[in-house]
């Protein structure tokens, strides 16, 4: 076996026309190949190690590849296909087909690879060549100069805020990062969709299959079995703002509620302009002292016509609107006589509300004066205001 002229270690480098090894690695001249051990001959460069009888490494298409159908990765071990193809060794866990890691018998999920050494105890695994998982401070973090503490997205050096992971393919340029296995943001249609029967465009939320309309997402506990109930928050421990304030009227939380809802500024407005508006409060049935849970707003009853005014906060977008068909029908159950719904929706639009509070006023008016006019010939009229 050939020495290194420089030293004892086995000589791998020569000059190809001679074909005889001279030097090691350390120790080579100019223009030298290796003539131990053929190199990968990618065209940009590589100095990986050619696998098998072909001129390229692993990475570059060297080696025996997937025989999966328009596959060309690596195939695993002394299998057939890649990892991904179910090449290599599999997880041992019962019923789990994934890759195991490393040398172990499991995949991450199931205890293989390398875990987590955070002191207080983590069964996490442990990402790239760190010791500890990405919560723990593992894996490559944000690089972002003004300081960033998160894990870098994918093989980018940023986190999603700072522009990491893959971003959103919408033509018209879109910054945000693209949701899930697809190409585009949330808001141009990427990520999982709603699966409301009758069609819906909307992003499904969180581990549901539905949008927060068609009942998607967290829902409140305590309303979760009412027929119109409503998403959770985790800033009111899960609970809808509703009932939140309904359930911990105590809690400091529930005094902002009120202190900031725009259903208080618009009872202000309507009480200082009109009497005899009822603000939030249950609707008796008429032939019993039972209560009945739908609720108003704000209501007059004006003849046989109840005028009623809602405030849709933020156009009341976490509603089903097939509840509120129903919530018609069980009013309507209550009062059998004529009802005006003014659905007034004080978000949006760039329109300060206190415009649209006056346009408000003066469509109250409009309509008590049809009332009493008997001009409202409809049992049921909804006047939409933004």
């Amino acid at each position: 076996m050939p020495r290194c002229k420089d030293c004892n270690k086995d000589a791998s480098f020569g000059y190809r026309d001679t074909s005889i090894r001279m030097y090691c690695k350390t120790h080579k001249k100019e223009d030298m190949e290796n003539l131990k051990s053929k190199v990968c001959k990618y065209i940009e460069g590589c100095d990986n190690l050619a696998r098998s009888k072909s001129d390229f490494c692993k990475k570059h298409g060297g080696g025996d590849r997937c025989k999966y159908e328009n596959c060309d990765k690596s195939s695993q071990g002394n299998t057939d296909f890649c990892v991904e193809h179910g090449g290599g060794n599999r997880c041992k866990y019962e019923g789990c087909y994934t890759s195991s890691r490393n040398n172990d018998d499991f995949c991450i999920k199931h205890g293989g690879g390398k875990r987590c050494k955070y002191p207080e105890g983590c069964d996490k695994s442990a990402k790239g060549n760190t010791e500890f998982c990405i919560s723990h401070g593992g894996g490559k973090r944000c690089k972002y100069p003004e300081g960033c503490d998160k894990s870098a997205e994918r093989n980018t050096d940023f986190c999603v805020r700072h522009g990491g992971g893959k971003r959103c393919k919408y033509p018209e340029g879109c910054s945000k990062s693209a949701a899930g296995k697809t190409e585009y943001c949330k808001s141009h249609g990427g990520g999982k969709r709603c699966k409301y029967p009758e069609g819906c465009s909307k992003s499904a939320r969180n581990k549901s299959d539905f949008c927060i309309e068609h009942g998607g997402g967290d829902r409140c506990p305590n309303c979760i079995d009412w027929i119109d109930s409503r998403c959770g928050w985790s800033k009111y421990d899960g609970y809808c703002a509703t009932c939140f304030k309904v359930l911990f009227p105590d809690d400091e939380r529930s005094k902002i509620i009120y202190s900031h809802t725009k259903e208080i500024r618009v009872r202000n407005e309507i009480n200082s302009h009109f009497n005899g508006f009822i603000h939030d409060k249950p609707l008796y049935t008429g032939n019993c002292d039972c209560t009945h849970r739908r609720r108003i707003d704000h209501r007059k009853l004006i003849g046989n016509t109840i005028l009623a005014v809602e405030t849709d906060e933020f156009g009341h977008s976490c509603y089903d609107p097939l509840d509120e068909e129903i919530r018609y029908d069980d009013l309507y159950m209550i009062h059998s006589g004529k009802w005006i719904f003014i659905r007034f929706n004080p978000d949006g639009g760039n329109i300060d509300l206190e415009d649209k509070l006056e346009v408000l006023i003066k469509e109250i008016k409009c309509q008590i004066k049809r009332i009493e006019n008997e001009e409202n010939t409809d049992l049921l009229e909804i006047v939409k205001l933004y």
